[in-house]
């Protein structure tokens, strides 16, 4: 009886989450943003040669890499070719930069308003990067001979229709932010992501008679999601007493509480990978500009040394670096959060304090040693995530399905974070959601 009451668990939970008005509107406003966002992702640039931009992406590993994250835009180089990325860039730049410099730092503690200002700020420097990228990307194509090189006119024009694409596809996410469901930016990358799988799936069937090693394929990536979803979700529970005054009756009471301080394995989330990959990958692309076809030489190294389609042993190199930078971001990114939170200073103000810890120094140093700790789980779940699609391409032998570890997280944890915030409208208003 038990198991016919669960069973349409999930299905009663979506019934009832289309049958809410507003939250049936939150998410129909989010699959319409997001085909609206697949329609721009097919609008192409005029005057690209469809014939040798296709022919490009077979000799260049990077550009395909770069195509998954846009959902197949940049291989039809159309007006969201760069996708979102420009603008993840310059808030990455500005997290970094708020505690560095103090009037930055100073906004950011002004509250909503000081919020505001830094996403502001974030929003204009957006703009000269992604300017800058799609110059280097045009000039690139120039040189394949997939755009024709013009005049100063048609340069300017191509640049300013990708960075219109890239601030359309921003201002969609966060559209999706305030009347839909879920982080839009996060799910502009996933819908990008998932529109290009598909196709990867389809190239695995149809590139020969290697089934079994297909089979194993999926079964890998399978798994690692399932890892991905643990280490997400795992978090270690540090114990808080509360000691607190109340005014009760004409005198004063004092009455303790306890919680938790939920410590997570991989507080960093995606960003040492984005940190990572862009590292690794940035030498083969500057190298790629210096190629000359008919004269191998340094530059032509350099990108065989900085592409992940390099063939053991050279390949090591590439997925070596990236395995250590990995580790290493993982850290530091994990440090930055730390200081930001402030979490001793927090516990202090609020009359907090771990049992057996004193307050203060000794607070600071046992969290301190705490997330270290747990931060080389968090670190080494990361860069084994990272190696997975060379893994598993060595392992299983299929060469036609280039699969980043980096999607796979995003992925992840925009669908985890997405039913999350389903469930808690879902329990808001006493209805059982997707988790019990």
């Amino acid at each position: 009886m038990r198991a016919r009451q669960t069973r349409p668990r999930l299905f009663q939970a979506m019934i009832d989450a289309m049958s809410l008005p507003d939250l049936r509107r939150r998410i129909l406003i989010t699959v319409g943003l997001l085909v609206v966002f697949r329609f721009v992702a097919h609008v192409p640039i005029p005057g690209v040669d469809l014939v040798a931009l296709g022919q490009l992406f077979e000799r260049n590993a990077l550009l395909g890499m770069l195509d998954l994250f846009s959902g197949g835009a940049m291989r039809q180089l159309s007006v969201a070719a760069m996708g979102v990325y420009p603008y993840i860039t310059a808030s990455i730049i500005m997290m970094l930069l708020v505690p560095v410099i103090p009037r930055l730092q100073a906004i950011s503690q002004e509250g909503e308003s000081g919020k505001n200002k830094i996403n502001l700020i974030t929003h204009w420097a957006t703009v000269p990067l992604a300017a800058l990228q799609g110059y280097g990307q045009l000039v690139l194509l120039q040189r394949e001979g997939v755009v024709a090189s013009g005049a100063v006119l048609p340069t300017v024009s191509i640049i300013a229709s990708l960075v219109a694409g890239t601030i359309f596809l921003v201002w969609l996410g966060e559209l999706i932010t305030e009347y839909g469901i879920g982080n839009g930016i996060s799910i502009i990358i996933f819908g990008g992501i998932v529109a290009g799988m598909p196709e990867l799936v389809g190239q695995g069937f149809l590139a020969g008679q290697n089934f079994i090693g297909l089979a194993v394929y999926i079964i890998i990536v399978i798994l690692t999601m399932s890892v991905i979803v643990i280490f997400t979700e795992a978090h270690r529970r540090i114990p808080v007493q509360y000691a607190r005054s109340v005014f009760r009756g004409g005198r004063m009471y004092k009455q303790s509480g306890s919680s938790h301080i939920p410590l997570r394995v991989n507080s960093a989330g995606m960003i040492p990978l984005i940190f990572a990959i862009s590292l690794v990958i940035f030498p083969g692309i500057v190298a790629s500009y210096f190629v000359n076809p008919g004269q191998p030489g340094f530059a032509d190294f350099v990108m065989r040394l900085f592409n992940p389609d390099t063939p053991i042993p050279l390949g090591l190199f590439y997925w070596g670096i990236y395995f250590l930078l990995a580790v290493g971001f993982t850290f530091f990114y994990t440090m930055v959060i730390y200081q930001q939170q402030d979490l001793p200073g927090t516990l202090q103000r609020q009359g907090g304090f771990i049992p057996g810890i004193r307050p203060g120094k000794n607070t600071a140093a046992y969290l301190s040693g705490v997330i270290n700790r747990i931060t080389w789980a968090g670190a080494l779940f990361l860069a084994g995530v990272a190696l997975m699609p060379f893994l598993a391409r060595e392992i299983t032998n299929v060469q036609v399905i280039q699969l980043s570890s980096l999607g796979l997280i995003i992925v992840v944890g925009v669908v985890l974070d997405t039913m999350k915030q389903i469930e808690a409208q879902l329990v808001m208003r006493r209805y059982e959601g997707f988790i019990k």
